[in-house]
Parts: structure tokens; C-alpha cells; sequence
């Protein structure tokens, strides 16, 4: 029987690169952060540590790749929102798909947000690389102050306080501090509180514009 990191072999550089992160993260849940060193993960994976450290360049790579890969699944997930409709209920589907996110990638987001990885500092190159995945929610916010659905603030302050929302509901929920339903409703009640001094009564009308296609992948 062929490993993870054989198979992966055989369908190119790309998918090598997930089996060894993929391994990473499953030594990551079962054993915690002691476990990744270069031997274990090669070991998890089937693949030689050379291989690793080709790729990655070692641990701290490796480690950075993790939380790479984390933005990169919260941002698909925040590009996957359906264009169209209102601007500020498009708004409230982003963050409703921010705290999906952190749900059904728990340990990604310990990574990205809450020390799953001791002393791991990420370099300036990946963190300008993630900036634009928090664009995205600015870029929101910004439609809805042009449609004159929101006002009083800029669009990079008033994404800021709902990132800082959000991320504070989500890391309570995701550590077990609230139950599924009850966190539900919490956090789409701090989300639209956070939002009401920043309602106005009478939003422009949003010109019209093509509609995407059904399935059509969008970006912000």
C-alpha cells in the first residue's frame, strides 16, 4: 500500500505539499506541538525529511506554511459568499461565513489566531501575504457606506471592530465556552449590535449591474 505523500506524488508538487501539511495539522490535534518536528511529519506523511526540507525549509517553514494555509481557507470560504443583493446583507453573510470557518476549521484557526504554535512568529512576507483576505471585509464594509447603508465611520474602522467581534466570539465558541445554538444567536446579536450606530435610515439605491452567473466563483 502506497503512502499519502506517494499517492500525492503521482499527481504533482501541489498536492505534495497538502500531504505534508495535512500530516502536520493531524500530528498537530493528536499530539500537540511537541510532535512537530521534521522526523515525525516525514514519518506521518511516508516521505523522506529531505523532501520537507526542500519544500519548506524546515520546521519554521513548515509552521509558516500552516498558517498560510489557514488564511487561504478562510479567504476561499469569504470568496465563496454569493455577489449580489444589498450590500449590508451581503455584509452579514461574510461574517456569518468567518464564524463557519472557524467551526469547520478549528484547528487551522488555533494556528492562525490562537497560539497553537508556540513562540512561531510569522516573517513580514507572509503577513503582507494575508492582508488580503481582511480586505475582503473592508472591501464590505465599503460597499455599504456607498450605498449609504452605513455611516459614521470608515470602512477599514468599522471592519476592524467587526473583526475584533467576530474573532472574539469565535475563540470563545471554538474553545467550548458557549454551546452551537446559543452561540449562534450571540454572535449574530453582537454582529448586529456592533452594526446599528453605524445604520442609516435611508440607503442609496445600489446601480444595476450583469448578475454572476449560478456557480460562478466571486471575488471581492
Amino acid at each position: 500500500m502506497s503512502s499519502s505523500y506517494q499517492r500525492a506524488q503521482r499527481e504533482g508538487q501541489s498536492v505534495v505539499r497538502a500531504a505534508i501539511l495535512d500530516a502536520a495539522r493531524n500530528l498537530l490535534i493528536g499530539e500537540g506541538s511537541a510532535a512537530l518536528t521534521v522526523r515525525r511529519i516525514s514519518s506521518e506523511a511516508g516521505c523522506s525529511t529531505k523532501v520537507i526540507y526542500t519544500m519548506f525549509g524546515g520546521k519554521d517553514g513548515l509552521s509558516e506554511a500552516l498558517w498560510l494555509e489557514g488564511f487561504a481557507r478562510l479567504e476561499q470560504r469569504l470568496l465563496a459568499v454569493p455577489r449580489g443583493g444589498d450590500p449590508l446583507g451581503r455584509l452579514t453573510v461574510v461574517l456569518d461565513a468567518y464564524r463557519a470557518y472557524a467551526l469547520a476549521e478549528p484547528d487551522y484557526y488555533r494556528v492562525m489566531f490562537l497560539g497553537a504554535l508556540p513562540g512561531f512568529r510569522a516573517g513580514e512576507e507572509a503577513i503582507g501575504a494575508v492582508k488580503h483576505t481582511f480586505e475582503l471585509l473592508v472591501a464590505g464594509v465599503a460597499a455599504c457606506l456607498e450605498a449609504g447603508e452605513l455611516a459614521g465611520g470608515t470602512a477599514a474602522e468599522i471592519a476592524d471592530m467587526l473583526w475584533m467581534a467576530a474573532h472574539g466570539a469565535v475563540s470563545l465558541e471554538i474553545m467550548s465556552y458557549f454551546e452551537e445554538a446559543d452561540a449562534s444567536a450571540r454572535y449574530r446579536l453582537l454582529c448586529t449590535s456592533l452594526l446599528t450606530p453605524f445604520l442609516t435610515a435611508t440607503p442609496r439605491p445600489t446601480p444595476a449591474g450583469p448578475r454572476p452567473e449560478a456557480g460562478e466563483r466571486t471575488t471581492t
